[in-house]
């Protein structure tokens, strides 16, 4: 029977507890890159359908399809609608959420345009 080196008894374990924490940090680090991008396919898509329901018809629908698919965890202000040109523009802004929306930091602008397609007052 082999014989072993005293100094390596228990090495695994001592290795495994020492980097569960980083590979939990590693996930949580990913976890909110997901969120983020998330948050911001979140704004732009409802900037963009705002955007559209304001160029046909009005500042009213704007707003209300800005929150649409949105939902009060996200933290959505007020979207910004306004006729530019022959554009119609929305801007949409959301909170940052940390590991999980509710828990924000920061904000996230989402702009969306779209052709008019009737006369505004």
């Amino acid at each position: 029977m082999p014989s072993r080196r005293p100094g390596d008894k228990g090495q695994v374990a001592i290795e495994f507890v020492g980097t569960v924490p980083l590979i939990l940090l590693l996930v949580a680090a990913v976890w909110e890159c997901v969120l983020i991008g998330y948050a911001f396919s979140l704004a732009g898509n409802a900037a963009d359908e705002a955007a559209r329901a304001g160029a046909v018809t009005g500042d009213a629908a704007c707003v209300a399809a800005a929150g649409k698919h949105i939902s009060a965890a996200w933290g959505m202000g007020t979207p910004h609608c306004r006729k530019e040109g022959d554009i119609y523009k929305a801007t949409v802004t959301l909170k940052i959420p940390v590991l999980f929306p509710g828990l924000n930091f920061g904000t996230i602008d989402g702009t969306g345009g779209a052709a008019m397609e009737r006369e505004t007052e």
